[in-house]
């Protein structure tokens, strides 16, 4: 079997919480369609309420620290998690952190950016540049360049994490499912997670993949966020295997994802079918998912259940990645789907 565990133990992490994360199943909401249905808990761990984006982290803001970062700099949308758990880890460890955001300041603080203020965190509008569906990298090297010009000498990373490096925490997260799917004796499991950048995604594929694991993925674009996104998550799963050892090629075309159909209008902006999800899961599990991401690929996934695409077998796992801080800036949810 591939060592996985020495060939991670080579590259510095910072325990940001305990692991594994709990695999849990969801007998309500799995009621009424007939499918087994299982949600495993990284909306838990971590600092600052915590995220999936603490996996990532935990080996990002590592390298930061031995590479003597005094500044971090980080983007995102206006309520991204990623951003708020960069803010809060860098302050753990004594970092300044930085986070730009291509938006008008807004009028009030809500959500994520309430808590990036209460964590003071150096935040920075910039209304202008980066709308549309652009290139990650190119995002990237304009973020690098405004940084540059106005915080200085700083420790990037790229919005929700998107490395090689810092997607290694879901290979080990890939591993942990593994295990826990071989100890519950599951078969036919499919673990659903939504797509924003894509990190995620790739770091699954690549852990599995490594670990010839029979769990498949389906990753759910919750944003229309980048063009060439497939292509780009092959890419990453191939560069996060050869930092281990393994040199392995992944295609655009054998990338799982379904784009755009459970996106809503845009991203940021929550969808009628992404609120009605988190409201049902509320109600059937006392669960809260977030209107930007996790609702919209639960919308998704209850949708794709409702079209007999799993088998009646079939035990799909629901990758609950976090969020739930968004709740806070979208009280009209209450009230749309």
């Amino acid at each position: 079997m591939f060592d996985l565990h020495n060939r991670l133990a080579k590259f510095p992490r910072r325990a940001l919480a305990n692991y594994p994360t709990p695999l849990e199943p969801m007998p309500h909401l799995a009621a009424p369609t007939g499918s087994a249905i299982w949600i495993k808990r990284d909306d838990g761990i971590g600092p600052a309420m915590g995220g999936n984006k603490a996996r990532k982290l935990e080996f990002l803001m590592a390298d930061a620290v031995q590479r003597g970062a005094r500044k971090v700099v980080t983007f995102g949308g206006l309520q991204s998690n990623h951003a708020r758990m960069t803010a809060a880890v860098a302050r753990q460890i004594g970092i300044e952190p930085h986070i730009f955001y291509f938006a008008k300041r807004p009028r009030e603080m809500t959500g994520n950016l309430l808590l990036n203020a209460i964590l003071d965190a150096k935040m920075h509008f910039i209304p202008f540049g980066g709308a549309g569906r652009n290139d990650l990298q190119f995002t990237n090297r304009l973020v690098r360049l405004l940084a540059r010009m106005i915080v200085g000498n700083a420790y990037f990373i790229p919005v929700g994490g998107h490395t090689a490096l810092g997607c290694l925490g879901y290979v080990i997260g890939a591993a942990e499912i593994h295990a826990q799917v071989q100890s519950l004796g599951l078969r036919e499991v499919t673990i659903v997670t939504a797509v924003g950048t894509g990190g995620t995604l790739a770091g699954l594929l690549a852990g599995f993949a490594l670990l010839d694991s029979p769990v498949r993925v389906l990753g759910i674009d919750i944003g229309k966020l980048w063009t060439n996104c497939p292509a780009d998550i092959a890419r990453l799963a191939g560069e996060i295997c050869a930092m281990l050892g393994d040199r392995r090629a992944f295609t655009a075309r054998a990338v799982p994802i379904i784009e755009d159909r459970y996106c809503g209008d845009v991203y940021g902006v929550p969808s009628p079918a992404g609120n009605a999800a988190l409201r049902r899961v509320a109600e059937c599990e006392g669960i809260f998912l977030d209107p930007i991401y996790t609702g919209k690929a639960m919308a998704g996934l209850l949708d794709l259940i409702a079209q007999g695409k799993f088998a009646r077998d079939a035990n799909v796992i629901f990758l609950h990645t976090g969020g739930s801080p968004g709740l806070f800036a979208f009280p009209e949810i209450i009230g749309r789907g």
